[in-house]
Parts: C-alpha cells; structure tokens; sequence
C-alpha cells in the first residue's frame, strides 16, 4: 500500500529532474544488484546481506514474485529490470517479453506495462542489457513515459556512451539516476576486488556513487567481495538506496511514516 500511495503522490509532484546530484555529509554509496528472478546464484545470500540494497528483478521468471518479495521484506530497494535489445549478444539471454527497437509502439507499451505488473513492490526501473534500444528515442520515450505514469523513477546503467535516457528523461520530466560503475563484468575475484577497490577510492573524491553488480556467475564471488568491502565502503559513505537518492521518494517516505 505504501508504494501504491508513494506512486500516486509521486504523480503529483512537478521538480526539476536531475541525474545524480552530489549530496551533502554524510557521502552516499547506492549498490545495485541485477539479475535476480531466475534462481541465480548468490541470490539468498545477496539478500541477506546487512546493508540495503537495490535489488533488480527480472520480470516474467521463474522466482521474479519470490526474489521481489523477499528483497522488499528485507528492506532493499527493488527495481524492474526490464531486458532490451543489446548492440551484441544472444537473445536468449534477454529472457521472456524483451523490449527490441523492431517492436510496435503499442507492444513496447504492453511489454513494458506487464513488466511493471510482474514485479511486486518496484519503485523504479533499469535495463537488463539494452545498448541498442537505450540509444533509440523512439522507444525509450515510451519506456519513460510509462515509468512517469506508474511514478517510477529511472536508472540508466549505461550499458552505452550514446545512451538517449538523461536528455529524454529531463526534456520529459522523469527522476533518473546513472550508473557510475561495474563491479563485475569480468568475472573473476581479482576483477571484481579491482573494481571494489576502484570504487573505494572514487567515495574520496565524490559525494554519490552508483555501483552495479550481479547475481549469477559473478554470484557468490560478489557475496564473497561485498562481505569484505562493506565495511571499508561504510568508513566513508552512507550504504542507501536509489529511493534515498530521489528528493520526491524522501520527502513521500516522510510524509508516510
């Protein structure tokens, strides 16, 4: 109910939209974690994790309704983790009802509608891959639009340098965050410390950060380096959600309390 009414108040609030304003003392940290819905490994122990995190949920999976659930009961952030089109890679890999820029607009609103519905608790959207349908106007003005509708707000992972996302989102007034970093697209532990590390030392120099990982392969490898860096991560920065990074979601989270 509370994300119900969050939604529909969200509606009614006409701010300025920005990407990733700095914020003041104390720095924050958001750590996203995507892929989940489909049994991935590392899902559980991701989950149970002591901080809150943003957790992106496939739709139309196997353990979408599940993994949503578990992570809203405990207390993380849960995103729609829509699939669309990439410049490389195979389809089968974008799972079920993906969004591809050959798609009418009438199916790409359906698509992405449905999404919306399959994923219990979202309050925001990212893409699952989506280098190529990120870079079309076309298609990511409608994606926009419905997440404005339904009051979620946007994290473009920047899986592209040409990404369209922030000039559509501010031209049409939608909350969008970006993603500053990848914790894991190599997969092995010395990458992914590398990167830990990485984003160690960007919270010197920054008041926010945004960091993406996964479940899945890089799983348990993720659990394993998240468990050692949590705690260096907290010596500088407030660990948040995406919500506690959007003005609009702190001020209705107030208003509910």
């Amino acid at each position: 109910m509370k994300i119900l009414i969050r939604r529909f108040l969200l509606l009614l609030i006409t701010q300025p939209t920005f990407a990733a304003a700095p914020s003041s003392s104390p720095k924050n940290l958001a750590i996203v974690i995507d892929d989940f819905g489909n049994n991935m490994p590392g899902t559980e122990e991701i989950l149970n994790l002591p901080i809150k995190l943003t957790v992106a949920v496939m739709p139309f999976l196997p353990s979408t309704k599940t993994d949503a659930e578990l992570a809203f009961n405990n207390g993380h952030d849960v995103l729609v983790h829509l699939p669309m089109e990439p410049k490389k890679g195979k389809k089968n890999w974008l799972g079920p009802q993906a969004i591809t820029t050959d798609l009418s607009d009438d199916e790409i609103r359906r698509r992405v509608e449905a999404a919306i519905q399959d994923v219990p608790h979202a309050v925001g959207m990212n893409h699952h891959m989506g280098s190529k349908a990120t870079e079309d106007e076309r298609v990511m003005r409608i994606v926009l639009d419905i997440c404005k509708k339904n009051g979620l707000f946007y994290l473009d992972s920047k899986t592209t340098g040409k990404s369209v996302v922030s000039k559509l989102a501010t031209e049409m007034n939608v909350p969008f965050l970006e993603n500053d970093l990848f914790f894991d697209h190599v997969y092995t532990t010395q990458h992914i410390k590398k990167q830990a590390q990485l984003l160690d030392r960007k919270l010197l120099e920054n008041e926010r950060i945004i960091a993406i990982g996964h479940v899945g392969v890089s799983g348990p490898i993720m659990v394993d380096v998240l468990k050692e860096y949590i705690p260096v991560f907290q010596d500088k920065a407030e660990i948040v959600g995406l919500s506690d990074l959007i003005p609009e979601y702190k001020i209705l989270d107030k208003g509910l309390e």
